[in-house]
């Protein structure tokens, strides 16, 4: 189906990304993965994804450089970011007091919520 909404999954966990992406194909998306922020971009910059969900802790390149460079890349910086992460809300506070970058459009902790997880990923894709 090319109407597919695709969502970029950016997560360096194995299970994470296969339980994200198991659950975002059963509800009508398509899936691409990355394991780190460095991949996650070249990935965006190459697919222009219509949702990037993002894990904020990862080897090589974290997901707070992945999503300052999104927010300041101007083909990139309205795709809509979904953080899926382990950080507690004090990270919530400290991007959203960053006044060079907007915040996020969706956080999630994990373990997520699979309901209210796909409401969120179907409104920011306009599905």
């Amino acid at each position: 189906m090319s109407d597919q909404k695709l969502v970029l999954i950016v997560e360096d966990e194995p299970d994470v990304s296969s339980f994200l992406t198991i659950l975002l194909e059963d509800n009508g998306f398509k899936t691409e993965t990355a394991a780190n922020g460095r991949i996650g971009m070249t990935q965006a910059k190459a697919l222009h994804p219509s949702l990037i969900t993002l894990d904020i802790s990862m080897p090589e390149e974290s997901g707070l450089r992945m999503y300052h460079d999104l927010k300041m890349d101007a083909d990139l910086k309205d795709i809509p970011v979904a953080v899926v992460t382990g950080i507690t809300p004090e990270f919530k506070r400290f991007i959203e007091q960053h006044r060079k970058l907007p915040p996020p459009e969706a956080y999630f902790e994990k373990p997520i919520d699979k309901t209210e997880f796909i409401d969120v990923a179907k409104s920011l894709t306009g599905e």
